[in-house]
């Protein structure tokens, strides 16, 4: 279940987004994108990991390995970090991902872990499950675990939290059919877009992680939205500060969920 100070925390930061919007002099109408993309009478447009100039998202084949980190000893944990922009690291330097992030926490705890960086900024739901078994299929072995964050996106072009439900249905029963465990890191909807479809978008995370007995941390942005300090100045994507805030509360569900594999 997802606590009432979460739920406290994404209004107000959806809140001081969309205040920052309406006192925008553009037309241009920025609206809360996980893949950092502007919505203006066209398609989702996704984003790089620059911060001066915008380029084309990466191919949906990119799978690229965390900036190395020293690694302390024992066996080896493979992780996939199978996402959106909130795991390509849009906005941040070579090196300042989430995903290198965790990996560098997860070494500092004496943990082997080797984190693969699939996002892709832009990614929909759909998107990622059209790539999810290629992903897996281009791994060097089977992953220990899959952290699966998407849905962000999903929100920005308000696609029905039962098509949402379903893709994300979709790629947990072939992680399943691999013997892959998995850990959700959730999204949530803004208050803007009504009760009803943010319980049924917000119900999707804590159902399928009961439904599979996976691993969840209900809000990727938990403690970070909605706090200057810690975005970057589009006001939807974390800053290196931001981003060592998540990593230090996602950490240890992570290391939970490897313990549950070994």
């Amino acid at each position: 279940m997802i606590g009432h100070g979460v739920v406290r925390t994404v209004s107000h930061g959806w809140l001081e987004i969309f205040k920052l919007e309406r006192n925008r002099k553009s037309r241009r109408r920025t609206l809360y994108g996980v893949g950092a993309v502007l919505l203006q009478a066209g398609p989702l447009i996704g984003c790089d990991r620059s911060t001066t100039t915008p380029a084309p998202s990466p191919p949906t084949n990119a799978v690229a390995p965390a900036v190395a980190t020293p690694a302390p000893k024992g066996p080896q944990k493979l992780i996939l970090a199978f996402g959106d922009s909130l795991y390509a690291g849009y906005g941040l330097d070579r090196g300042q991902s989430l995903p290198d992030a965790l990996q560098a926490r997860l070494r500092r705890d004496g943990v082997n872990a080797t984190i693969v960086n699939a996002g892709v900024s832009g990614d929909t739901s759909a998107a990622g499950r059209q790539r999810f078994a290629f992903a897996l299929d281009n791994m060097t072995r089977k992953p220990d675990l899959v952290l699966i964050g998407l849905g962000g996106n999903d929100v920005l072009r308000q696609i029905s939290p039962a098509e949402t439900r379903a893709n994300m249905t979709a790629m947990l029963d072939e992680a399943k059919r691999r013997g892959i465990p998995v850990m959700l890191t959730g999204m949530m909807a803004p208050p803007n877009l009504g009760p009803d479809f943010a319980n049924q978008f917000n119900a999707i995370w804590p159902d399928l992680a009961k439904r599979y007995d996976v691993a969840l941390y209900p809000f990727i942005l938990d403690g970070v939205i909605g706090n200057a300090q810690l975005m970057q100045a589009d006001h939807v994507h974390p800053n290196p500060g931001g981003v060592a805030k998540i990593a230090a509360k996602v950490t240890p569900v992570i290391e939970t969920a490897l313990g549950k594999t070994d």
